[in-house]
């Protein structure tokens, strides 16, 4: 996720490294947190793959800054990750939640569509973080309310985002009607 988030970022804007690395951990950062260590092998890597290339440019009041920007290639790369999303891309919340901050990047209404078919099919399936056997288990069935607040907090996220997802496949569906 972490490429697709530098590679999503380029795609908005060209950016040095500072500026890149306070966006991609104001999105991911909260979770799983953005080091140097992390986010400059990822950038050498996508040079490398030639999806992305920095250029030194005259800083604004002392060293050059080195910039970023993404190639066609690039381009071609993210929006292939966001037509074309891993499983877990889908079905874990951080991981979707960086795939859906840049989703608007498919031109087609149709494949932004698809993409959030798959996550409405995940939703839909029953589950839970406690089972008992293969059923999931409901709040309502556990006496502890950290339990009851962790599985009631979960289905009222869930249940927002089922909300948000068939309101918007309404709008995509009616744009790619004849």
């Amino acid at each position: 996720m972490l490429e697709l988030a530098i590679l999503g970022f380029l795609r908005d804007q060209p950016l040095h490294g500072y500026d890149l690395r306070t966006r991609v951990a104001a999105l991911m950062g909260h979770v799983r947190p953005v080091a140097d260590g992390t986010l400059y092998p990822a950038i050498k890597r996508l040079a490398t793959a030639g999806w992305l290339h920095r250029k030194d440019e005259p800083g604004a009041a002392a060293a050059p800054r080195r910039m970023l920007y993404l190639t066609q290639e690039g381009q071609e790369e993210f929006e292939r990750r966001l037509r074309d999303p891993a499983d877990l891309d889908i079905s874990d919340e951080n991981r979707w939640f960086t795939l859906l901050a840049f989703l608007r990047h498919l031109n087609n209404p149709k494949d932004q569509a698809n993409v959030l078919r798959r996550r409405l099919a995940f939703l839909e399936q029953p589950t839970s973080f406690f089972y008992d056997g293969p059923r999931p288990m409901a709040a309502e069935e556990f006496p502890d309310p950290f339990r009851q607040g962790l599985l009631t907090i979960a289905h009222a996220t869930t249940q927002a985002e089922l909300t948000w997802l068939h309101t918007t496949l309404a709008t995509l569906d009616s744009l790619t009607r004849p």
